[in-house]
C-alpha cells in the first residue's frame, strides 16, 4: 500500500471527491467486512458524545477518497481516519479511533510505544487476513435508523 502523501483538506480541491460535511472525524471503514462492521458499532456504541461519523468504503465518496489518497478502493488495505482534514492510516488511524472515546479505550495509546513499522506490520497481517479469520458480508453495513445521522450516505 502506497499512501499518496496530501496536505490537509486537500480533497475538497479533487474534483474527483464529492463534496461532503467534514465537520466532525470520520471513519471510512470497508462495510462488507464482518470485523471493520463490528467496529463501526463500537464505535457507535462507546461514542456517547457523537464525535465520530461512519463512512462505508463502499459509497462513491468512500471509493473517491480511497482513490485520492492513492488507495485500492476495492481491496481495503486500510481503515481511514479524517481528522481536521487530515488522513490517518493504519495503527495510528486505529490509535487515535480508540484514543477518542477516552477511558478505558484510550489505553490503547500506549502502543505507541512500539515503532510504527512494527505496529504497522502487526495491523497488515490483521488486515490482510481479516476476511477469512471474521467473514465477508452479503452486504454492506447499514446503521439503525436511530443512528443514520452519524453516517455519511
Amino acid at each position: 500500500m502506497n499512501v499518496i502523501p496530501r496536505e490537509a483538506y486537500s480533497y475538497p480541491h479533487d474534483p474527483m471527491v464529492p463534496p461532503f460535511r467534514d465537520d466532525r472525524p470520520i471513519i471510512i471503514f470497508d462495510g462488507e467486512c464482518v470485523l471493520c462492521s463490528a467496529f463501526a458499532r463500537f464505535v457507535l456504541r462507546v461514542d456517547r458524545h457523537r464525535r465520530f461519523r461512519l463512512l462505508a468504503a463502499q459509497t462513491d465518496l468512500g471509493a473517491a477518497l480511497y482513490r485520492h489518497y492513492g488507495l485500492d478502493p476495492i481491496h481495503y488495505q486500510t481503515n481511514i481516519l479524517l481528522e481536521s482534514g487530515r488522513a490517518w492510516f493504519k495503527s495510528e488511524g486505529s490509535i487515535r479511533m480508540f484514543e477518542r472515546p477516552g477511558i478505558p479505550w484510550s489505553i490503547v495509546g500506549v502502543g505507541r510505544v512500539l515503532p510504527l513499522s512494527i505496529r504497522d506490520r502487526l495491523y497488515e497481517f490483521i488486515a490482510l487476513n481479516r476476511l477469512r479469520w471474521f467473514g465477508v458480508r452479503r452486504t454492506c453495513y447499514l446503521p439503525e435508523p436511530a443512528e443514520a445521522d452519524r453516517f455519511i450516505a
